[in-house]
């Protein structure tokens, strides 16, 4: 089902962004073809590519998860995984392996998923409202939180919990250092818990004396509402957050300082995707008719992406210059290296 892999695309500068991307057409992949009407299109919760960029899933609300084979758009050469008896939250595929693809839905279900097979290789329960997940680098356990503010270490191949942790607030859509000792977590309160792995503690501390009650605990603090996403660029260099109140926080990882805030945004940033090289990074909201591409270094705003309504889901390819993202609930893909 994968496609034969193509070159990594060049570095396009930001002077030249727009002009490249402009007369690109974005390419539906509908499903219309089932036989479940449009409206089951207008529930697509979260997109996730394979480590090679051969494949992109996708997770619906409507327990709907398929794999997609972006060189060709048509439903018949993607694969459905049948197995969820509830809404699907969040994918990710295991970061080492190709096929291995885990998701989650909101009754505390996860399933690992052989994507080549179609055959679900391991499954946990008991994970109460489910809704974010992330990989470790190595592939060896992943992170699940739920809506009680609970977090889950898990294995791919045990179908029981390693180890949970109790949240004293909620936490939203995390993700990892890539070195894998250290998570970041997005909470309710708007702000960014930075806490070591496994053990889940804080790894950074204030340097000043605190109020007697107070934690010593150093966090991130870049928005006025809830924090819902962060994403670590690949380079490793700025770490990004999306907020409740429209902001896109970009944030240096060796000082911790808040460097630049994007905030064309309409409405709440749902999901964030750095391009392969760090460069570019774009943001998806709730609200509006647009996806924003920010210049990283710069925080310039390089480009919009027209869509026909709100975006809940985004992700740039992990190896060249080609983006998917929801549109009304039908997956669609912008690739540069399609003429």
């Amino acid at each position: 089902m994968a496609p034969s892999m193509r070159p990594r695309y060049s570095r396009i500068p930001k002077e030249k962004f727009s002009v490249y991307f402009a007369p690109l057409k974005a390419q539906p992949y509908n499903e219309s073809t089932t036989g479940r009407g449009v409206a089951s299109h207008h529930s697509l919760r979260s997109i996730a590519w394979n480590p090679l960029g051969s494949l992109v899933a996708t997770g619906a609300s409507d327990k709907t998860l398929r794999v997609w084979n972006p060189e060709k758009p048509n439903v018949r050469f993607s694969t459905e995984l049948k197995g969820h008896a509830a809404g699907i939250e969040k994918i990710a595929f295991n970061p080492v392996k190709d096929a291995e693809l885990c998701s989650i839905s909101n009754d505390g279900v996860a399933k690992l998923w052989d994507v080549r097979t179609k055959a679900c290789v391991n499954e946990v329960k008991g994970l109460g409202s489910a809704h974010t997940l992330a990989w470790a680098p190595d592939g060896s356990s992943l992170l699940v939180g739920n809506r009680r503010g609970e977090l889950f270490q898990i294995s791919p191949t045990k179908s029981s919990v390693m180890s949970s942790h109790q949240l004293s607030v909620d936490a939203n859509q995390m993700a990892f250092c890539w070195s894998g000792d250290k998570i970041f977590l997005p909470t309710s309160e708007g702000k960014i818990r930075i806490l070591s792995y496994p053990e889940l503690e804080p790894v950074l501390h204030v340097n000043h004396a605190v109020k007697p009650g107070e934690s010593t605990e150093f966090m991130l603090k870049g928005h006025t509402a809830s924090c819902l996403t962060v994403e670590l660029s690949p380079t490793g260099r700025y770490l990004a957050t999306g907020g409740a109140d429209s902001i896109i926080a970009l944030f240096d990882t060796k000082d911790w300082i808040c460097q630049r805030t994007v905030s064309r945004m309409v409405g709440p940033v749902k999901s964030i995707s750095f391009t392969f090289d760090g460069s570019y990074l774009v943001g998806a909201c709730e609200e509006g008719s647009g996806l924003e591409v920010t210049h990283t270094e710069t925080g310039e705003h390089v480009h919009t992406f027209k869509t026909a309504g709100p975006c809940e889901a985004v992700a740039w390819a992990p190896t060249r210059y080609c983006l998917a993202y929801s549109d009304l609930g039908v997956l669609r893909i912008v690739d540069a290296d399609r003429k």
